[in-house]
Formats: C-alpha cells, sequence, structure tokens
C-alpha cells in the first residue's frame, strides 16, 4: 500500500512524463487514494492528457480534476471558427460517420450529439474535438443505438473479458435488456476502463454501468 506521499511523487512523475506535459504547471495531491489535480494548462487536450496520466498510476481509486484551460490571445478563437474546424474533423475522421454528429460551441466549451451504433464511435468523435485549438472543454451528450437487435449473452461479455490481459477474478457481469452492468473489483483504473471499453464492443448494448472498483490495495500485496 503506498504513502499519500508515494501516490502523489508518483502521480507527479507520470504527468512530467507525458511530452505535453512537460513544462505544465500541474499541482497535485493525494489522500487515501483521491488525488487532486489543480493548475492551469494552454488547451484542453493537455489537461485531458493529465487526467489519463493520473488514471495510470496503480493507487488511484478516485480523482477531483481542477485544471483550468486559459488561452493567451493568439490562441484565442470565436465558437464560429471552433465549430468550424469540430465539423471538419469530424468529417476527416474515418471512425465518425458522417452527418451523424451534431457540434454546439458556447464560450469555447463544444457539445456533441447525435445516436451512433458504437460506443468506439462515441469515443472517435470525442478524440476529433477535444484536441482543436481554442476548445476550453468537450461534453459528450451522444447516445448509442445499435442496428443490430442481437440479444445480449452474459457469457459472450464474460468470454472477452476473460479473453484479455485483465485479471478477472472478481470481475462480475450482469445484463438487463440492452444493459450491461459491471461489478466488484479491479486492480487499478486502467483495467477498470479496459473491462469498459470490452463490455462496450458487445453486439445490442446501449448502456452500460460500470460500478467497478479499484482495489489497489490487492495489487500491491499480490
Amino acid at each position: 500500500m503506498k504513502s499519500n506521499a508515494e501516490l502523489q511523487s508518483d502521480v507527479q512523475e507520470a504527468i512530467r512524463w507525458e511530452p505535453l506535459l512537460h513544462a505544465a504547471e500541474i499541482g497535485v495531491t493525494a489522500k487515501d487514494g483521491v488525488v487532486s489535480l489543480t493548475g492551469n494548462v494552454n488547451s484542453y487536450a493537455k489537461k485531458v492528457e493529465a487526467e489519463n496520466a493520473a488514471k495510470r498510476v496503480l493507487g488511484v481509486k478516485a480523482l477531483v480534476e481542477n485544471i483550468e484551460v486559459k488561452f493567451t490571445s493568439s490562441m484565442k478563437k470565436s465558437d464560429a471558427e471552433i465549430a468550424n474546424e469540430a465539423l471538419d474533423s469530424l468529417k476527416t475522421n474515418w471512425s465518425v460517420p458522417k452527418d451523424k454528429v451534431t457540434v454546439k460551441v458556447e464560450k469555447g466549451w463544444v457539445t456533441i450529439g447525435g445516436d451512433l451504433p458504437w460506443n468506439y464511435q462515441k469515443d472517435a468523435a470525442n478524440s476529433a474535438v477535444h484536441h482543436l485549438p481554442g476548445v476550453k472543454g468537450v461534453t459528450n451528450n451522444i447516445e448509442i443505438k445499435p442496428n443490430t437487435h442481437d440479444a445480449i449473452e452474459r457469457k459472450d461479455v464474460e468470454d472477452a473479458i476473460s479473453r484479455s490481459w485483465l485479471d478477472d477474478r472478481d470481475i462480475r457481469v450482469k445484463v438487463s435488456g440492452t444493459t450491461v452492468t459491471l461489478s466488484g473489483s479491479t486492480t487499478s483504473w486502467a483495467q477498470k476502463v479496459e473491462a469498459g471499453r470490452i463490455a462496450w464492443n458487445t453486439p445490442g448494448i446501449w448502456h452500460l454501468n460500470n460500478e467497478l472498483a479499484v482495489n489497489h490495495y490487492y495489487a500491491m500485496a499480490a
């Protein structure tokens, strides 16, 4: 089990290790597995990268993120400019079906919406806009509505998770209609995210409840 100081140091080093964040001034505090990030960055992409770097650190159970995106005058863009660049980026992303995603921009904050058949397409739409200059944040309101109406089999989800690199001994799967719920525990946040990604690949899934707890105590003892 890591002390608060050890976890703080590990997260700081993980953030500094990322090329985008070498010069970023991001404050890190840690208490009982809960990590808080503060500071200012000049792009939303850096904010996301700092979050992801922290989540990958063993021992992080929850994240409180208070990083602000602040632009220099030369980097500021109008909402219309951001909207046009977001639409262009979505059109050139092969993973995003054409003309299926709507874009709204208000004071630099981008909201995307629409219906898509797969969660990876929803993630791709998010990635297509979050790196754009002038973006202060992204709200992803895209809903998953599969083209297939195949019944979801619990064993199919369990088998898919078992085939992965995950330690699935404490992962439980429940299926209710078009909703899959994951419960139990994993040994890291990265494993929790990966289990969710695998479950989202299930044909016919509309909703996912990822209720997996991060049990880093077990990971440190193993």
